[in-house]
């Protein structure tokens, strides 16, 4: 893709300015607006939010394979801090954004390729006025826990 129609296929921040945190995603969810570049490159399926709470449905694919045959913990990160800064998002007024500060995560058990479609679930913790805390757990469809991080993300009002 083109730098100018990557342009294009991103909401103009002016077109998202009146839309609260939530409306953004929940557009985004029904597939209203354009998905991110980012979205290509690791695929998911982002599921109807709530406030505070976002889901996602992601299958590991042998491209994400590293030395030992297990999805790379690059690939479990990014779904993590994706999942938590969208659950973030969910909370925000119009005219703020909120970009991750820090993201941790803790890998329990492998994941393979054929450990089939994993949920990706992100939970606000606590929204403070600049700080937003957040956890997130990658299951499988057991519900067996394969990963889980907590992330932190600021509040910061956006200029016109």
């Amino acid at each position: 893709m083109s730098p100018a129609e990557t342009r294009s296929a991103i909401a103009s921040i002016a077109d998202m300015a009146g839309w609260s945190g939530l409306e953004l995603v929940a557009r985004l969810a029904e597939g209203s607006i354009p998905r991110p570049p980012m979205a290509e490159t690791l695929p998911f399926t982002l599921l109807p939010p709530e406030e505070g709470k976002v889901g996602l449905l992601a299958t590991p694919e042998p491209r994400f394979y590293n030395l030992t045959n297990t999805v790379h913990g690059g690939w479990i990160m990014t779904m993590l801090d994706t999942v938590m800064a969208l659950a973030a998002q969910t909370t925000l007024s119009p005219g703020e954004t909120c970009p991750s500060h820090e993201t941790t995560a803790k890998f329990v058990r492998p994941i393979f390729v054929d450990s089939g479609e994993m949920r990706v679930i992100g939970r606000v913790v606590s929204r403070g006025r600049t700080v937003i805390t957040l956890e997130g757990r990658i299951e499988d469809a057991q519900g067996r826990l394969h990963a889980h991080g907590t992330s932190t993300c600021l509040v910061v009002s956006r200029k016109p």
